[in-house]
């Protein structure tokens, strides 16, 4: 049997549980989704010990739970939080973070003897130029550099080193130097995130969001390079129309993750108001005050198809192409995709 084609893999994915952490990050990056700092505390200030030993039991047999939303190493709970996912028996406990806490030995320490077996490091350069300046934030790259070393490190133990680098037009041309760092610095899986084109990607749109069809050329460029010097590149590239990236190997086109997580009704997104969801979404929580947000809930309001997707082989798949995208360059990459998925 060959590798699962991407259709595949993206019908029998599973669905992660967020949980949301805080309100602040070290970090001040650029294409940053959560722009409303203000909605975001009004949102993760509700996730107290409470909250989450209730999502951890409404979630019990839940492959993975992971814990997001601004710099969750920041929150002095989250070793607390992490144990009582392992007491739960979840089979995967994660953390999304810019890494930068991991540096510190004991700590990254304490959070795997916590249960943590999962990281997903964001770092957008190989070097510190590029990355700090998109993180804006200075010494950021050493730092994050020393929490994957910290984590590499501790891979014996069954630990899991991902990272996610967010694609811009600054940090494009180097994905084979990127990619080539980070393996050398003992990361399992290199993710190229093309970004989303809300929050502070919208505001500086034109300065860094490149064209869907750039990535794909670049991306196809790279991973020939590449898979001479590796029998499997470990590269994946998420959250690009499939439609574009037809010239790349099923094994290495990602695809977005399905994730749910619980906040305050109207708390900090303006797409997804509470009375819109499913009732059976609605009266969450120990105290019946929050609602279920799945990614899917905020995305659909945010991508749009048009009549031709119908016939392309991806249409089943396929979450569509952001309206704040289409708004600045159209449809014109994005061509339909003869031949059956079959």
């Amino acid at each position: 049997m060959g590798e699962p084609r991407v259709t595949d893999r993206i019908e029998a994915k599973q669905e992660r549980v967020h949980v949301l952490t805080g309100a602040t990050c070290n970090n001040n990056c650029v294409f940053c989704m959560e722009e409303d700092r203000e909605g975001r505390y009004h949102v993760n200030s509700r996730t107290t010990d409470e909250v989450v030993r209730w999502i951890l039991e409404e979630n019990r047999g839940s492959e993975e739970i992971c814990f997001t939303s601004g710099e969750p190493t920041l929150n002095k709970r989250l070793p607390l939080w992490v144990s009582w996912a392992r007491e739960a028996g979840i089979p995967r406990v994660s953390v999304m973070t810019n890494g930068r806490s991991l540096g510190y030995e004991r700590y990254a320490r304490m959070l795997v003897k916590a249960g943590m077996n999962r990281f997903y490091v964001s770092i957008h350069g190989h070097e510190a130029r590029l990355h700090e300046g998109l993180t804006r934030t200075p010494e950021s790259f050493e730092q994050t550099v020393a929490g994957l070393d910290q984590i590499a490190k501790l891979r014996r133990f069954g630990v899991e080193l991902h990272t996610s680098t967010v694609i811009t037009k600054r940090n494009l041309p180097f994905l084979g130097d990127i990619y080539a760092f980070l393996r050398s610095h003992g990361v399992d899986q290199v993710v190229f995130n093309v970004m989303q084109a809300n929050g502070r990607a919208n505001t500086h749109f034109e300065k860094i969001f490149p064209r869907y069809t750039d990535i794909a050329a670049e991306a196809a460029c790279f991973l020939d390079v590449a898979a001479r010097a590796e029998d499997r590149v470990m590269a994946f590239f998420v959250d690009i129309p499939l439609c574009t990236t037809e010239a790349l190997a099923d094994f290495n086109r990602g695809y977005v993750e399905a994730y749910k997580h619980y906040e305050p009704p109207q708390g900090g997104h303006d797409l997804v108001l509470a009375a819109e969801l499913d009732a059976a979404n609605q009266g969450q929580g120990p105290d019946g005050d929050l609602v279920q947000i799945r990614r899917s809930d905020l995305d659909d309001e945010a991508r749009q198809k048009r009549d031709e997707c119908a016939s392309c082989k991806h249409d089943a798949t396929c979450e569509g192409v952001w309206a704040n995208y289409l708004r600045r360059f159209g449809w014109d990459e994005m061509q339909p995709v003869g031949g059956r998925s079959s």
